[in-house]
C-alpha cells in the first residue's frame, strides 16, 4: 500500500465517519425520546456497544495475531483517548450539567475496571481473576443500564405522534445505516493511519496507544463532536462512558480467549498506560460526580494531562 493511498483512504474514512456520526445521533435521540429512554441509557448501551465495535475488531484481530501489544494497547489507549480528549472536548465547548444518581453507579463500575487492570497484571500478565472480574462488571454494568430503562420507560406516556410505523422505520434504518457508516470509515482510517505511521518506523506499542486508539476511538469523537453541535451532553457523556466500560470489561477478556492463554503486560504499560488511564478517568469523572457539572477549565485540565501523557509515550 503506499503513502498516497494510504492517505486517499484515510480521508474516505474521515468522511465516512463524519457523516455517519451525524445520522447516528440523530436517530439515537429520536429513539431515547420515542421510547421514553433516558439519552444517558441510549448512550451508555445501544450507542456504546456500536462504538466500541472498531476497538473489538482491532483488538480481537490482534489478539488472534499474536500481537498482544497492539490488542491491549487500542483498548486502554482508546479508554485514555475516549476520556482524555473526548470528553474533555466535551467539556470544553458544551455545558454539561448532569444528574447524579443517573451516573453514579456506571462511573463507579468505569473507575473499578480500570484499577483492576494494573492489580491484576503485577505479575507481568493479565490474569485470569481480574478477567473473570471484568467480565462479571461488564454484565452489571449492561443490566444496571437495561433495568433503569426499563423503569424510566415504562413511566413515560408516548404520543401517538412519536410511534408512528414509518418515523420507527426511518430512524432504526437511519440509526443501522449510520452505524455501518461509522465503523466502515473507522476501518478505513485504521488501515491508511497504521500504514503510514509505520512508513516512520513506530513501534507497535507506540502506535496501538495513540494512533490506532485515537483512530478506533473516532466514532465516540464523531458522536461527541456532532452531540456538541446538537447540544446533547447525555448521549456524549453517557457513550463515552459506555465506550470505556466495554474496552475494559469485555474487549480485554475476550482478546484473553482469543489468544488462549493470560495477556502479557508488558513493562511500559504498567508504568505508564495504565496508571495514564486511571489518572485521567478520575480527574475527569471526580470533580463531575461530585458538582454535578462540568466547565471549560475542568475540560482544559482533562485534555492537559492526555497531552502531557502523548509528549511522555512518543
Amino acid at each position: 500500500m503506499g503513502i498516497l493511498f494510504a492517505a486517499l483512504i484515510f480521508t474516505f474514512g474521515v468522511i465516512l465517519v463524519i457523516k455517519g456520526g451525524d445520522v447516528f445521533v440523530d436517530a439515537a435521540s429520536w429513539i431515547a425520546h420515542a421510547a421514553g429512554i433516558p439519552t444517558f441509557i441510549i448512550g451508555a448501551t445501544i450507542v456504546s456497544l456500536a462504538t466500541t465495535m472498531p476497538e473489538m475488531i482491532v483488538s480481537c484481530l490482534a489478539a488472534a495475531q499474536g500481537k498482544i501489544d497492539m490488542a491491549i494497547g487500542n483498548a486502554i489507549g482508546s479508554v485514555t483517548a475516549n476520556t482524555g480528549l473526548i470528553m474533555a472536548l466535551a467539556f470544553i465547548f458544551m455545558k454539561v450539567v448532569i444528574t447524579r444518581k443517573d451516573y453514579l453507579l456506571q462511573c463507579i463500575i468505569l473507575i473499578v475496571c480500570a484499577a483492576l487492570l494494573p492489580l491484576g497484571s503485577l505479575s507481568g500478565h493479565l490474569s485470569v481473576w481480574s478477567c473473570v472480574m471484568l467480565s462479571v462488571l461488564f454484565a452489571a454494568f449492561m443490566l444496571l443500564n437495561l433495568r433503569q430503562a426499563k423503569e424510566q420507560s415504562s413511566a413515560v406516556r408516548h404520543s401517538e405522534e412519536r410511534m408512528v410505523q414509518n418515523q420507527i422505520v426511518k430512524n432504526v434504518t437511519l440509526f443501522v445505516v449510520g452505524i455501518i457508516m461509522i465503523v466502515g470509515g473507522s476501518q478505513l482510517l485504521i488501515n491508511g493511519g497504521t500504514r503510514l505511521a509505520k512508513v516512520f518506523g513506530v513501534p507497535e506499542r507506540i502506535i496501538a496507544v495513540t494512533f490506532v486508539a485515537i483512530g478506533t476511538s473516532l466514532p465516540e469523537l464523531v458522536t461527541t463532536l456532532t452531540a456538541i453541535r446538537k447540544k446533547e451532553s447525555a448521549l456524549s457523556v453517557g457513550n463515552i462512558v459506555g465506550a470505556n466500560v466495554i474496552d475494559l470489561s469485555l474487549i480485554l477478556p475476550v482478546c484473553s480467549i482469543i489468544s488462549g492463554r493470560k495477556l502479557p503486560v508488558s513493562d511500559m504499560m504498567l508504568r505508564i498506560d495504565f496508571p495514564a488511564c486511571v489518572a485521567v478517568l478520575l480527574l475527569a469523572l471526580m470533580p463531575l460526580l461530585l458538582r454535578e457539572k462540568a466547565n471549560r477549565i475542568h475540560g482544559i485540565a482533562v485534555l492537559s494531562v492526555y497531552i502531557a501523557y502523548l509528549a511522555v509515550t512518543l
